[in-house]
């Protein structure tokens, strides 16, 4: 299999409920820095209000309606590049979702993930506000597979595995990870990587949040045996990567260590009397 394909993270630091100074952010961002031959551009989680729990419901919108949904559908159409959304707060019925919406080139809207692992620890209250996901989703943009995951996801191997036995080629987490989990974020995103012999696309906000909270930043794309092979520090802006789809496939039929998971890793405790 002979591709590549063109990533391009947007690394940003919300502005805390406010969704108009948000999106003009990501415009200005992208007129700046945005690639003209980038065939994705992701975004992170929450990028519309910032983590902020109490600001989620109020920022909710119908998934294909509303200002982000014409915003995100707009900017596609006219930078002719498949947008992976980060997240928003969707509402349906009397339901909101941690949803991840994705673009193709022209605009449409042809997949969306919800976050099925909500973070509600250490005074963070994710699973007050909104309702869990009930299942991964993959999408195939320009002929590449994509799993995606929203953020605390990434702690649950399960999810990413069941994409690498579904046939993704790219896992991505789009986060608002916290700043004091550097070597929880470094260790995971390289390790779903490896274990899974996929390119890993971990994109997280940057920036202060609230009191002495702020966002890590740090996003990265690891590629299929860990290496990293783009990054940004804790700035605002866009990076970017060639993924070599054609390589990665080599290096699994070399070394096809999928094949080798079990049907079933049931433990057996056994005690010696």
């Amino acid at each position: 299999m002979e591709k590549t394909i063109k990533i391009a993270m947007l690394q940003m630091s919300s502005v805390i409920g406010d969704v108009e100074a948000n999106v003009n952010k990501i415009i200005s961002i992208v007129e700046k820095s945005l690639p003209a031959d980038a065939d994705v551009l992701v975004l992170p989680e929450v990028w519309t209000v910032g983590w902020m729990c109490s600001e989620f419901q109020k920022s909710a919108q119908d998934l294909e309606h509303g200002s982000v949904y014409v915003f995100l559908s707009g900017l596609a159409k006219k930078h002719n590049v498949n947008i992976i959304g980060g997240s928003y707060i969707t509402r349906e019925y009397d339901k909101y979702y941690n949803t991840c919406p994705v673009f193709d080139r022209e605009g449409k809207l042809i997949a969306s993930y919800s976050k099925m692992h909500l973070y509600s620890y250490y005074g963070c209250d994710e699973g007050n506000y909104i309702s869990e996901g009930k299942y991964p989703v993959m999408v195939n943009l320009d002929g590449v597979n994509f799993g995606l995951t929203i953020c605390y996801d990434i702690r649950f191997p399960e999810i990413y595995r069941a994409y690498a036995k579904a046939g993704a080629d790219v896992l991505v987490n789009c986060a608002a990870w916290g700043s004091k989990k550097p070597i929880p974020w470094e260790m995971m995103t390289k390790s779903r990587a490896i274990e899974n012999q996929c390119y890993m696309v971990a994109l997280t906000q940057c920036g202060h949040i609230i009191n002495e909270e702020y966002n890590l930043g740090h996003s990265r794309i690891v590629n299929y045996v860990g290496e990293e092979i783009a990054s940004i520090t804790d700035t605002e802006g866009i990076v970017c990567a060639e993924l070599d789809i054609g390589a990665m496939y080599e290096i699994r039929s070399k070394s096809p260590t999928i094949k080798d998971i079990k049907d079933n890793y049931e433990v057996r405790t056994l005690c010696k009397k």
